[in-house]
């Protein structure tokens, strides 16, 4: 699905002063049908779930956004990209939604802003019930991450911005093939998406901001790491096992951390689970939706 058809199914809100896009696939039956929330990860967009939004649709009112600095919603210069602000900004857009009760799923970068809520939600603090919460092949446990070695650079406040101006679409086509078990399954229609969404309204100048999230995951450990291992809240894990970053390893440490919890360990797949293999992930996501308490 290119960038026009993706716009094309959502709309623009006002958050904070802020263009924020989002995709809603049930706004007028609001009342219809179970409200699954989604957070995507870095570098990429809400584009990241094209691939299983229909199907998904067809149990519940899906809502996606793109996090500030990412995709179609605006790359300010005057933000700060942390954790906490974006947190506020889906709680929100969910607040302008007018939702009361979601069931939670965030990847990669994603899983900080929903550990973030989860840790307020334990806390009595969360403005929204949430129903569940299902986590996927993010390095919340910062210390087991394998992190790429331009991740590294975009993060260092000295190399972060030369390495954000150079870095070009071969650079990036070749660094994504990478997270992906099998290459092949990753198509160069979706690499000139992805790129497209990150570069946008000066996408790279705002990235090394961005990448400061990994900093977050170790200053905010205990509060983010902690949310999950003394929670009450229905959990689970569905993880591309052979992600080059966070494997199988890492799923299994949540798991085992976070009593009660359920996890579902796709075979053969690495770190975007929902573009290499969607109807695995797919099956497995409402799998585990049937398993969850409610």
């Amino acid at each position: 699905m290119n960038v026009n058809n993706w716009r094309n199914l959502g709309a623009f809100c006002t958050i904070q002063g802020r263009s924020v896009f989002v995709v809603d696939t049930d706004a007028e039956n609001s009342q219809g049908k179970p409200v699954l929330v989604l957070l995507h990860g870095y570098p990429t967009s809400s584009h990241d779930y094209y691939k299983v939004i229909d199907p998904l649709a067809e149990r519940f009112r899906v809502i996606v956004h793109d996090h500030l600095g990412f995709g179609l919603s605006e790359k300010p210069q005057d933000y700060s990209y942390s954790i906490f602000e974006q947190t506020d900004v889906a709680l929100e857009l969910w607040r302008q939604l007018g939702l009361k009760s979601v069931r939670v799923f965030a990847h990669d970068y994603g899983t900080s802003i929903a550990t973030e809520l989860l840790a307020r939600w334990n806390r009595e603090l969360c403005p929204v019930q949430l129903e569940s919460l299902v986590l996927c092949n993010g390095s919340v446990h910062i210390e087991l991450a394998k992190l790429r070695f331009i991740q590294k650079l975009l993060r260092n406040s000295i190399t972060g911005p030369l390495v954000a101006r150079l870095t070009n679409q071969r650079v990036f086509d070749r660094n994504m093939r990478k997270l992906w078990h099998n290459p092949s399954t990753l198509s160069s229609k979706d690499l000139d998406v992805m790129w497209e969404l990150l570069s946008r309204d000066g996408g790279k100048a705002v990235l090394p901001r961005i990448t400061q999230y990994l900093r977050d995951r170790v200053t905010f450990w205990n509060r983010w790491v902690g949310a999950l291992q003394n929670t009450s809240l229905p959990l689970a894990f569905i993880w591309g096992a052979e992600d080059p970053i966070v494997g199988a390893n890492v799923a299994k440490v949540h798991h085992l951390e976070a009593e009660g919890s359920k996890l579902s360990l796709l075979d053969g797949v690495g770190h975007y689970p929902m573009l290499e293999a969607p109807d695995q992930w797919t099956k497995n996501f409402m799998s585990l939706q049937e398993s969850l308490s409610y």
